[in-house]
């Protein structure tokens, strides 16, 4: 997630998410009943910060986790009837909801191995085809029917899945960079698709890199002011018009209205100007209120026959998703963004009321219908950039842990969303008051009734145009810390998933889409899950600062003992840039702040010391060009140099490079546990000084050149020359 570390826990499980879970023994609660209930349905009575340790959760906290799950256990005699139905329920079925066959298990599925003698199979294959077993079935998601000889019949979804997810093609580097602080002196007063296209195009084909990646873009809330965090979207599924470059639109070349639009641009050389030359904030509020004017006029004009055909395949494709999307903002437009204090009828999104609306707002349904559609088409087209530029990988998308509750997918799958509830994370030594998202979790018993349809359908939107997806709070594909609301994260629950579906329908779209998965699984995981990850071929994510031998001598941890499959870098979007890590001007932004929990004094001299641990090692490595540096801890450049030769001397994968490290960049993107009291997401890339750096400087910058050469030199080719023929990167050496 993007606010710190995440709990260690206890031991990681898979399968039917209803009868998996946390065992607890009747001391947990003071209920055996309850104790057993919550087993039954995935929801933990305990759990492990760390090891040895276990922490019971409060019984309210359960209660309302099997509330939201639809299971009544607010008083003794409701839990008994309860448990005796979910017991019934499991001892009577023949199925569970969903079964995964991995293709090179030769074993095949247990539920099915488990069917009475005599049972008899029939298979709907996703392309339509019945088949009465379910040996050599494709890959995809099936349905299976089950009669027993006693008459009994179940239903499942049989999930054909590949045993691991595409590898990456080789090892590569690539740029981290948040889009909106990529502004061009082309954009509208944020970064924008067309900055990405630039970036990823120059990248690769001068710098050799092998990917870029970006923040969420995901549909935004709408209203001033927006949510400003790319974590707390409005949908994930659909991506944020705000991204647009409008003059990339085929249509803008036709707009009858030029004086109209020429005074659009006008003011967005004054919006963009604000940002790089007189030092304000990036605005997207007032960015979407320019552009949405300039796409009432580009929208006007009428497709031509190519591109209507492309429109209505991409209509065909998202089908009554897009519709609904398309729905709430234009019922947003006149009820407000938060669909829960609309008229009552509307807030169902199959209401007889609400298809009205839907016709009465058909210009306004369709022009977010086309808002959707051209940005789908410039993120393909920038991963077309990408691909053409050399890289091996591309356009690195981020995937956030959930939707904001008051947006279009939280309206449109309410069905599958837990009401009165939202995803956090429980007390742990970092946060000692828990954290609560905001976010509203996915229920694992509707997902697995749908065959993870929702989660399903999300992964193949994004991987349209994505060459690899991270996917934020990995760890949610087992399971997810529930806060009832009104409670305090401290008086929260683990709710458990399915993740051996989870992880067969990632494996299955991926390798459909041919793309690379990245898990972001920093702080400690609960035992179990990264290896089950690494045995699936999703791709960790290490961060040098957090990578020492915990269960050793707590130093830093030798490149050699880190791990391969991983994205490795050097810091992210919610860490201090490098340059400030190494000046320790990240603590005295938190001193300004008020942040701190300890002296001042305290937190620099510790700082200081994680530090020189740090540069201590570097140096016994000879990774510091001490003829091009001067003494330990005053030459940043340097070290910052050294400590990206750091990175390729591990094994890693995946080596990233937080574009604004290029550029000595001292201010973090988001610092967790602030709000209004510092700018998160509003920083364009900045100097040392704070000077602004369009995209057009930075790729010019000497500073950026040099760093990026520290991998093209090791790539074996001039940093100058680099082609789109010369990718790979040495693997755990210098030499």
């Amino acid at each position: 997630m993007t606010t710190g570390f995440e709990d260690a826990g206890d031991s990681a499980g898979s399968g039917d998410s209803g009868c998996s879970g946390d065992s607890a023994g009747s001391g947990d609660l003071g209920d055996a009943d309850l104790a057993r209930l919550a087993a039954l349905h995935g929801v933990a009575t305990s759990y492990s910060p760390a090891p040895g340790r276990t922490v019971a959760v409060p019984a309210s906290a359960v209660v309302a986790a099997l509330a939201a799950l639809g299971v009544d256990a607010a008083a003794p005699g409701a839990v008994r009837t309860a448990l005796a139905a979910r017991e019934r329920e499991l001892r009577e079925r023949l199925l569970p909801p969903t079964v995964v066959h991995w293709a090179g298990d030769p074993q095949g599925p247990t539920a099915l191995a488990a069917l009475p003698p005599g049972t008899r199979l029939r298979v709907e294959t996703e392309d339509g085809e019945e088949r009465e077993a379910a040996e050599g079935l494709p890959l995809g998601v099936h349905r299976v029917t089950a009669v027993a000889p006693d008459g009994r019949t179940g239903h499942a979804h049989l999930v054909v899945a590949p045993d691991r997810l595409p590898a990456p093609p080789g090892r590569s580097y690539g740029l981290l960079v948040q889009l909106y602080s990529l502004l061009s002196r082309r954009s509208w007063g944020m970064g924008d698709l067309g900055d990405l296209a630039e970036l990823a195009g120059w990248a690769g084909r001068t710098a050799g890199a092998g990917f870029v990646q970006v923040n969420p873009l995901h549909a935004a809330v709408p209203g001033a002011p927006t949510d400003p965090s790319p974590y707390r979207p409005s949908s994930r599924r659909f991506p944020d018009p705000v991204h647009l470059r409008i003059e990339a639109v085929p249509e803008f070349a036709h707009v009858e209205g030029r004086e109209r639009l020429s005074a659009l641009l006008e003011r967005a050389e004054r919006l963009r100007a604000a940002v790089l030359d007189k030092g304000a904030l990036i605005d997207r509020d007032a960015v979407w209120d320019l552009k949405r004017e300039a796409l009432e006029l580009v929208l006007a004009v009428p497709l031509g026959p190519g591109r209507q055909a492309a429109y209505d395949d991409f209509r065909a494709a998202h089908g009554q998703a897009l519709e609904d999307h398309a729905t709430w903002y234009a019922l947003a437009e006149t009820h407000g963004s938060d669909w829960h204090h609309w008229p009552d009828e509307l807030r169902d999104p199959r209401s007889a009321a609400t298809a009205r609306a839907r016709t009465d707002l058909a210009d306004r349904v369709a022009f977010h219908t086309r808002l959707a559609w051209l940005t789908d088409d410039q993120l393909r087209g920038a991963q077309r950039v990408a691909s053409e530029a050399g890289m091996p990988v591309g356009i690195v998308h981020d995937l956030a842990v959930g939707v904001h509750p008051a947006g279009a997918d939280a309206w449109a799958q309410q069905d599958v969303f837990a009401a009165g509830t939202s995803v956090g994370a429980p007390p742990d030594a970092f946060n000692a008051r828990g954290q609560d998202w905001g976010l509203p979790p996915w229920r694992p018993d509707r997902l697995a009734a749908t065959g993870h349809a929702p989660y399903r359908d999300l992964l193949r939107a994004l991987f349209r145009y994505a060459g690899a997806l991270r996917i934020d709070h990995v760890m949610g594909l087992f399971r997810l810390w529930w806060v009832p609301q009104g409670s305090p994260p401290t008086e929260g629950t683990y709710v458990r998933y399915d993740a051996e579906a989870m992880l067969a329908i990632l494996a299955l779209e991926a390798t459909r889409a041919g793309a690379v998965v990245i898990g972001e699984d920093l702080g400690t995981v609960e035992p179990g899950v990264r290896e089950t990850l690494q045995r699936r071929g999703v791709l960790g994510t290490s961060v040098l600062w957090f990578e020492r031998d915990w269960d050793g001598d707590g130093r830093p941890l030798p490149p050699d003992r880190w791990r391969a499959d991983c994205l490795a870098t050097a810091t992210t979007h919610d860490l201090p840039p490098t340059a400030a890590r190494l000046t320790g001007d990240h603590v005295d932004l938190r001193a300004r702040l008020g942040l701190l929990t300890r002296p001042a004094a305290e937190e620099r001299a510790e700082a200081t010391a994680d530090t020189a641990e740090w540069l201590a090692l570097l140096g016994s490595l000879g990774l510091v060009d001490r003829a091009a540096a001067g003494p330990p801890g005053t030459d940043e450049e340097e070290e910052i140099r050294a400590v990206h030769r750091f990175l390729l001397r591990t094994p890693a994968r995946l080596i990233g490079v937080w574009l604004p490290d290029g550029v000595g960049d001292r201010r973090p993107q988001n610092l967790p546990g602030t709000w209004d009291q510092y700018p998160n997401w509003r920083l364009p890339i900045a100097d040392r000084e704070g000077r602004p750096v369009p995209l057009e400087e930075l790729t010019a910058l000497p500073r950026l050149s040099a760093l990026l050469a520290v991998f093209t030199q090791f790539a074996g080719v001039s940093a100058t020359a680099m082609g789109p023929r010369a990718r790979a990167l040495p693997g755990g050496s210098l030499t």
